[in-house]
């Protein structure tokens, strides 16, 4: 297996693209993926999200602590009143108090719950944000491996087109010392034209390839951007003869899916059992009032004294929303039940995908290391019929074929590496390992 070594800074150089000058900026696989952590908007979008859940435990917690309730009152009374023995007069007076108050209204059993339940959604959010990063930098490598075969495909077709220009030029001009027929001479050029053709084609790829990796790294698409040349060679981040079991293994005990599955199981669970047994926990309110009291009859008004009010109660509530509410119960269970469901699921597929990426992977390793085979063939094949020197109709055609085949040789080995480190990289993907610092892997 090829060795390559993968580290190296962002860096700009001048090339040309269609003849244009452009500045173009070079990416290595090192940076891409450094950047796929950093700069991804998915990313960025899941570290709010958990921010959000970390706010909304820490709202869970507050519930548990009173607040305060500084304030002014005036009050003003005209006209006739009953007094506390059924008596009515005419009373014309006033009170106004000026304080604060503590005040408490906490439902231990709902806060505790929902604090628990806080905390798993925590938890979860911290899965969902792993598990985003992980897909960012599958996307990430899988992008940057499309851009270096685009970049080589676009090579192999300017190497074709010079190619069959330099022979069509040979038949041309043996056409005019009377040694080939014309019509060689034209099956030549087309030859050329149709390479013309797909080396057009490949560099509208290689644009469009670059274009969604800047996009997956969030960065100016309209830039140009290119991979760092040697590349392109076949990794080996996981060995071909890694064994089934032990992947799998691997996988059921690092993928964040699973991990934030667990959570949310562990946090429909805490919302099935407030439901359950929170109410059974009174709900307590307390107050302390400590300020002035004034105020009196008109003509007579006292100024400001002090005054305290303390109250404490317990309640229950019996009904919807606290005890014997069976459709909340209800609703509880069945959520918990869905949640174990959804994660089953995800195990289902967590092992679906490694056995799928290790079984392409195998075969990419074997179609590598065929298509090596076909491309030393074919360059031998084209080298001998180039040997000849000769312009008879069969040559003629023979050379074309053999030039067609080469060229359809380097296309499908370098395709053949890209889709092997793509292929090692859904494999990293599938088992949670993603995300080893890139100078660590071969």
């Amino acid at each position: 297996m090829i060795v390559a070594v993968l580290a190296g800074p962002l860096r700009a150089g001048a090339t040309e693209t269609n003849g244009n000058p452009a500045v173009a900026l070079q990416l290595d696989l090192a940076t891409v993926l450094r950047l796929a952590g950093a700069q991804n908007l998915d990313v960025q979008i899941a570290t709010e999200k958990l921010a959000e859940a970390r706010a909304n435990h820490e709202g869970a917690l507050l519930q548990f602590f009173p607040w305060l309730a500084p304030g002014v009152a005036y009050r003003r009374h005209e006209g006739r009143i009953q007094d506390v023995a059924g008596n009515i007069f005419d009373a014309n007076k006033q009170v106004y108090t000026l304080g604060g108050a503590v005040t408490a209204q906490v439902e231990p059993g709902e806060a505790f719950f929902k604090a628990r339940a806080a905390k798993q959604l925590v938890a979860a959010a911290e899965g969902g944000r792993e598990s985003q990063r992980q897909e960012s930098l599958h996307a990430a490598a899988a992008g940057y491996f499309d851009l270096l075969k685009a970049q080589a495909a676009v090579g192999v077709a300017r190497e074709a087109v010079r190619i069959a220009v330099d022979y069509a030029d040979q038949v041309r001009r043996a056409v005019g010392a009377g040694i080939a027929f014309k019509g060689d001479a034209l099956r030549a050029q087309v030859q050329a034209e149709r390479n013309q053709l797909v080396l057009r084609q490949a560099e509208e790829q290689q644009v469009t390839a670059a274009a969604r990796l800047a996009q997956t790294l969030h960065l100016d698409a309209t830039r140009t951007w290119s991979g760092r040349e040697g590349e392109l060679v076949p990794l080996e981040l996981t060995s071909t003869n890694a064994a089934l079991a032990e992947l799998v293994g691997q996988a059921l005990a690092q993928r964040p899916e699973l991990q934030q599955g667990a959570s949310l199981v562990r946090a429909a669970r805490s919302g099935r059992d407030g439901a359950t047994y929170g109410p059974w926990v009174p709900a307590v309110g307390a107050q302390a009032f400590w300020g002035g009291l004034g105020g009196g009859k008109d003509g007579s008004a006292r100024g400001l004294a002090e005054t305290e009010d303390y109250f404490f109660g317990l309640t229950w509530r019996i009904g919807p929303g606290g005890l014997f509410d069976r459709a909340r119960i209800a609703a509880g269970e069945a959520r918990l039940a869905g949640a174990r469901l959804s994660t089953e699921k995800i195990h289902d597929d967590v092992v679906r995908q490694v056995v799928e990426s290790l079984n392409r992977m195998r075969s990419l390793a074997d179609q590598v290391g065929t298509a090596r085979r076909a491309l030393a063939t074919a360059e031998e094949s084209l080298k001998l019929a180039r040997e000849r020197k000769e312009f008879a109709v069969g040559v003629v055609l023979e050379n074309i074929q053999a030039e067609q085949e080469l060229t359809r040789a380097r296309q499908d080995y370098l395709a053949a590496i890209g889709e092997f480190n793509k292929a090692q990289y859904a494999l990293q993907r599938a088992t949670g390992a993603l995300g080893v610092p890139p100078g660590g892997a071969k």
